[in-house]
C-alpha cells in the first residue's frame, strides 16, 4: 500500500538553513526512499545508490567540520534529519547513523595530517563507512574483544573476526577496534582499515527479521597488514575512542527509533480515519483514540529526550547518561508504538499490504544495537550511584 504523505512534524530548528535542510530531506524521502523501501526490503536489496544521492545532497557528513567537507550542523539538527530518513526507510536512516559513527574516531581523535588525508574522502558522499567493535564472543562486553593487531615494522598484522557489522562487505572503510596490548580496555586501539585491504574478507550477510536491505555481516581479518599511519589516536586509547563514539551513536539510534514510531503513528491515524465500522470511522471510538493518543505522547516525549541530550552535546557538556536514557526510552517506545499500530490496523496490520508489520519487525533491532537496553539501564544506574 502507498500511503499519502503525512503532515510534517512541527519542529523547532535553530536556523533557517536547518529548516531548508529538513525540507530537502523530506523531499528526498518522498521521492527516493518511500517508493521503493518495501520492495527492496522484500528483495534483500542494498540501496547503495540512495546513499550516493544522499551524499551528493550533503547528508552523509552533517555533523562534521566544513574544512573537511562536512556540513558543520549541530547534533540537534543532524538527529532530526536521521529521524526523517528513518521514517521513510530505517535501513537508510540507520545506515547514515552508522556512517557518521564510523567517521567519529578520525574526526575526533585523528591527527591534523590524518584528517586532511582521509576525512574529505570519507565525508564526500562517495564513500560509506562501517564500525567494527562487536565480535562473536564480545558484544556488550566490548573490553573483551580478541581481534589482535601485532606491530611488524611499520605495519600492524591483524587477525580476528568482527560480528554484526552494518555495511559489512559493502563499506569503503572500517573503523576497527583491535587489541594491540594487554587484556582489558587498556590494550585496545583503533585502526582505520580500507575496504579493499588485502587480508580482509566477509561472511554472507545475516538473515534477519527486519532491515533486510541493510547488510549485516561478519568481517574477517586474516593477516591483514595495515600501515601504522592508520592508527587513530594512541595505542591503548581505542576503548576511550569507542565509548566516545557510542554516546553519540546512541543518540542516532534514538532518533531513528522515533522516526519509525512516527511513521507507524501516521499510518495508524490515516487508517483509523478512513476505516469504518458500525457506520463511523474507527478513530471515533474512544478505546482506539486513546491508543493513538498514548502513541503520540510517547513519541513527543522521546523526541524531546533525544533533543535535550543533543543540545547538551552541542554545548560541550557531559551527555553520556542522557544518551543512554534517550536510547532506552526511544527504542522501547518504537516497539510499543509499532505493536499498537499493527493492532489498530487489525488483520490488515498483519499483512504485507501495509507497512505496519515491517515497522514492527524493524523496531525490535533498535532495542539491541548500540548496546542493548539492559546495558543502557546499567549505564544510567552507574551514573546515578557513582557519587
Amino acid at each position: 500500500m502507498t500511503t499519502s504523505p503525512a503532515k510534517p512534524v512541527d519542529r523547532q530548528l535553530p536556523t533557517e538553513e536547518a529548516r531548508e535542510l529538513l525540507n530537502l530531506t523530506r523531499e528526498l524521502v518522498q521521492r527516493e526512499l518511500k517508493p521503493r523501501a518495501s520492495q527492496d526490503e522484500a528483495a534483500d536489496r542494498f540501496p547503495r545508490d540512495v546513499f550516493r544521492t544522499l551524499g551528493e545532497a550533503g547528508i552523509l557528513s552533517l555533523p562534521y567540520d566544513e574544512k573537511y567537507g562536512g556540513g558543520e550542523q549541530p547534533y540537534e539538527v543532524y538527529l532530526q534529519v536521521l529521524e526523517e530518513l528513518s521514517a521513510g526507510w530505517l535501513a537508510v536512516g540507520l545506515g547514515v547513523s552508522v556512517h557518521t559513527l564510523s567517521c567519529h574516531a578520525l574526526a575526533t581523535f585523528g591527527t591534523e595530517e590524518q584528517r586532511a588525508a582521509w576525512l574529505p574522502g570519507m565525508l564526500s558522499g562517495e564513500q560509506l563507512g562501517a564500525y567494527c567493535l562487536s565480535e562473536p564472543q564480545s558484544g556488550s562486553d566490548a573490553a573483551a574483544l580478541r581481534t589482535r593487531a601485532e606491530l611488524d615494522g611499520d605495519e600492524y598484522v591483524v587477525n580476528g573476526t568482527k560480528a554484526w557489522i552494518t555495511h559489512g562487505g559493502q563499506a569503503d572503510f572500517y573503523s576497527s577496534l583491535v587489541r594491540t596490548g594487554v587484556d582489558g580496555p587498556k590494550g585496545i586501539s583503533c585502526l582505520l582499515v580500507p575496504g579493499d585491504q588485502p587480508g580482509l574478507s566477509f561472511a554472507a550477510p545475516e538473515h534477519k527479521m527486519g532491515m533486510r536491505s541493510s547488510p549485516t555481516a561478519q568481517v574477517h581479518f586474516d593477516g591483514a597488514r595495515v600501515p601504522r599511519e592508520r592508527l587513530v589516536g594512541e595505542e591503548g586509547q581505542g576503548f576511550q575512542i569507542a565509548l566516545a563514539a557510542l554516546d553519540s551513536g546512541r543518540l542516532g539510534i534514538a532518533a531513528c527509533a522515533i522516526g519509525v514510531a512516527q511513521a507507524a503513528l501516521d499510518l495508524a491515524v490515516e487508517y483509523a480515519g478512513t476505516r469504518k465500522q458500525f457506520g463511523r470511522p474507527i478513530a471515533e471510538f474512544q478505546g482506539l483514540s486513546f491508543m493513538l493518543a498514548d502513541m503520540a505522547t510517547q513519541i513527543e516525549a522521546g523526541r524531546a529526550l533525544y533533543l535535550s541530550a543533543a543540545r547538551l552535546r552541542d554545548a560541550g557538556r557531559p551527555f553520556s547518561k542522557q544518551a543512554a536514557m534517550a536510547k532506552l526510552f526511544c527504542t522501547d517506545t518504537v516497539m510499543r508504538v509499532t505493536t499498537d499500530a499493527v493492532q489498530v490496523l487489525g488483520g490488515y496490520g498483519y499483512t504485507q499490504d501495509f507497512p505496519a508489520e515491517r515497522f514492527m519487525r524493524e523496531a525490535k533491532v533498535l532495542q539491541i544495537v548500540e548496546g542493548t537496553n539492559q546495558i543502557q539501564r546499567l549505564v544510567i544506574g552507574r551514573h546515578l550511584t557513582r557519587g
